[in-house]
């Protein structure tokens, strides 16, 4: 078995500035609200803001090293771990024990014994993927500043710009943060949450996904993966938010074999590609290609939009710097609720969501972390995935809502596509040359 050693990496170029803001104005506990957020100064990063460029040119730089170099992957390491530094997480997870399972797929397996002890319990029901927000549970707007990396906003330039403690312009729209997640899964785990002070539910929306796909696509670094988590698929936190980190080992997911199912139609093709997943234990989408990281994005929102709309419980993983998007309707929830998954996998306590179901199982008893194997971690995402029957009726709400075709017809495509591209372990250490930091 392969054990996973992780190495932290500490900012050589760039030192953080500590935003000084007065805690005596709004509520005096410095929070995300209305009350505090306007009278506060937090760094901002701006990204450029180019629809048009296709999600295959994003652009990467190489050190002589042959690693790939992001100032804003460079900028979140450093700020995890200052954070990190200063205790604002409920336990240390660099300390939890990881390691690749042998097996064919080589499933991940992580011992956090103390994070279903310590991480917020679900407030709401499991039944119903649209939830009207409810501000007396726990939101967003509630966290403290400290957790608060940077805001994450569209510039107007070509290139990528980040400003150091600016005042907060809430007249001009609600901010979208980027902030630590206390009960991480992994290292330099965040939350991306869009608009903050507008208190939208847990669901899809177009803008919102597009600024996650941004995200991904200004962080370049394969290895940092995002994750969304609709109600009914163990999101626990019904205010939006997108999930991320890093972890320097392909996702049994990304190895997957595929064939394609579906295409972009119409006069004006966007050429999105829909795959299907294949030999794998949790029925999925993959979504790739696309004139514009728009067409892309818009492709897997509409089919978001549609699952919601019609009360189907997902998860999403967006992947390879934004190029590959992975969609999985699910139903353990339905099935826990009325009795229907076995005890046994009741009793690992593990709620598979985005990163179990991705392949980094993340266990709760060492009993599971010793006796993990390729078959058990199958035997559990099973019991994930909507029957064969359910699937293809998925499939068919979501062509007509992301305006797709068959994919097969007439164009040779009847065979299994192996669409894995093995990643280098490269870990990002210097400035990315398109930023400029703004003082």
């Amino acid at each position: 078995m392969l054990t996973i050693k992780r190495v932290p990496t500490v900012l050589s170029n760039y030192q953080e500035d500590v935003c000084n803001n007065d805690q005596s104005v709004g509520c005096g506990r410095n929070c995300l609200g209305n009350c505090c957020l306007p009278v506060s100064k937090l760094h901002l990063y701006e990204f450029k803001k180019n629809e048009d460029v296709s999600v295959e040119n994003s652009t990467v730089m190489f050190c002589a090293e042959g690693s790939p170099l992001s100032f804003l992957s460079n900028l979140l390491m450093g700020m995890w771990e200052e954070r990190m530094r200063r205790g604002l997480f409920r336990y240390d997870v660099t300390i939890c024990e990881t390691k690749v399972i042998p097996g064919k797929y080589g499933f991940i397996a992580q011992l956090n014994e103390g994070r279903h002890l310590k991480k917020r319990p679900t407030e709401f029901r499991v039944d119903q993927v649209l939830q009207p927000f409810d501000e007396s549970k726990f939101n967003f707007t509630k966290v403290g500043q400290e957790e608060v990396l940077f805001r994450f906003e569209p510039g107007n330039s070509d290139k990528s710009h980040f400003f150091p403690c600016l005042p907060v312009d809430v007249d001009t729209s609600s901010p979208n943060v980027v902030t630590i997640n206390v009960s991480p899964i992994e290292y330099g785990h965040v939350l991306l949450i869009p608009h903050v002070l507008d208190r939208l539910p847990q669901r899809i929306d177009h803008e919102s996904f597009f600024l996650a796909l941004h995200l991904a696509k200004e962080v370049a670094d394969p290895f940092f993966r995002i994750g969304f988590n609709s109600l009914g698929a163990f999101a626990t936190i019904n205010h939006l938010h997108f999930q991320a980190y890093y972890l320097a080992v392909h996702f049994p997911i990304e190895k997957a074999p595929t064939q394609m199912l579906m295409t972009g139609k119409g006069l004006h093709d966007r050429r999105v590609m829909v795959l299907q997943l294949l030999n794998y234990p949790v029925r999925g989408l993959v979504f790739e290609g696309g004139n514009s990281a728009r067409d892309l994005s818009d492709a897997v929102a509409n089919s978001c939009i549609c699952l919601q709309n019609h009360n189907i419980a997902f998860n999403v993983l967006i992947s390879d710097c934004g190029k590959r998007i992975y969609l999985f309707p699910q139903c353990y929830a339905e099935k826990q609720a009325v009795g229907q998954v076995s005890q046994e996998l009741l009793d690992t306590q593990v709620n598979p969501a985005v990163w179990e179901i991705s392949g980094h199982m993340v266990l709760k008893r060492r009993k599971d972390y010793e006796e993990a194997s390729e078959e058990s971690a199958w035997r559990l995402l099973a019991e994930v995935s909507v029957s064969e029957h359910r699937f293809q009726e998925v499939k068919a709400l979501i062509s007509e809502s992301a305006g797709l075709q068959d994919g097969l017809e007439g164009n040779g495509m009847d065979r299994e596509e192996d669409i894995h591209k093995p990643l280098a372990n490269q870990v990002p250490s210097c400035f990315h040359k398109d930023c400029l930091v703004l003082r």
